[in-house]
């Protein structure tokens, strides 16, 4: 992996259909949008929302790129999804092997749960654990691994509970932070240079994300006009979302809406004729 590619996968993770998604998660669920007993205005509920949308997507832009260094390093990557004996799917962070060892490894960028959600990781390990013994035995090494190594807030109960499963199973078991993974991998160097692409990465994204569609309207519109035409309806018939400025905080000219009237305003399919009525409604209701 190159440093255009480490950019190319976070930003595709992070940014890439992020208006869509956004207008999707107001569509189901309006209340944690809305409401009197709220703290926060408008604009700075939506950009709440984007922060933390960013930080779960950030995880999965880390899963692809440590897999690419995975593969880097000659193993064979095996497919991610496996299922248990009641036929439910379990997916795998990592899975990987030399041929001789198979490696999974349960990624997560920082290690600073509360009491509820480390037992959860550790049931979580534990349940792939028990299903990869079954298919590989003592062939099998499990990894618990954080990408930050700031934070090691549950460090030792990590380490009891690996410790355990260990002597139960008979298996190499370990948790590592930050760059230990890569030392154990004999590979301390790509470690240093994960962190210096990041730093660069970092350099040019902007201090917060811009809410409003309206600053690029065409750009917007050609970002969200496929989005499904039940989620229209259910922004478009929620007059609170409208009332209360959710709306009004991501349209704030209502340019990029006068966009997607038109767009609609050109289909023939019946779906579209209410669609179309709430839309003109909206426009001429909140921004005329």
């Amino acid at each position: 992996m190159d440093f255009e590619k480490f950019c190319e996968t976070l930003n595709r993770h992070i940014f890439e259909g992020e208006k869509k998604e956004l207008l999707r998660r107001i569509a189901e669920k309006p209340e944690r949008f809305i409401g009197l007993f709220r703290p926060t205005k408008p604009g700075a509920k939506i950009l709440q929302h984007l922060l933390q949308s960013h930080e779960i997507r950030m995880g999965d832009a880390l899963e692809e790129i440590l897999q690419e260094i995975l593969a880097s390093f000659n193993f064979k990557i095996l497919p991610k999804n496996i299922k248990n004996e009641k036929g439910e799917i379990l997916s795998l962070d990592q899975y990987f092997t030399d041929g001789k060892i198979y490696y999974f490894i349960e990624q997560k960028i920082r290690d600073d749960h509360d009491s509820s959600k480390k037992r959860g990781q550790i049931f979580n390990f534990k349940t792939k654990l028990e299903k990869l013994y079954k298919n590989h035995g003592s062939q099998l090494v499990g990894i618990m691994y954080f990408i930050d190594p700031d934070l090691t807030k549950n460090k030792n109960y990590y380490l009891g509970e690996l410790e355990r499963f260990e002597n139960f199973y008979g298996v190499k078991l370990y948790l590592f932070y930050g760059k230990e993974l890569f030392e154990y991998f004999k590979h301390p160097e790509i470690w240093d240079n994960f962190l210096d692409w990041l730093k660069k990465w970092k350099e040019d994204l902007p201090e917060l994300p811009e809410i409003n569609f309206d600053i690029s309207p065409q750009k917007s519109f050609e970002e969200i006009k496929d989005l499904e035409l039940r989620y229209w309806r259910k922004i478009l018939e929620n007059e609170n979302l409208w009332e209360e400025g959710i709306m009004k905080a991501i349209f704030k000219s209502g340019e990029t809406l006068r966009y997607l009237y038109k767009f609609f305003s050109t289909k023939k399919e019946y779906s579209y004729k209410k669609i179309i009525i709430l839309l003109k409604e909206k426009i001429e209701k909140h921004f005329i």
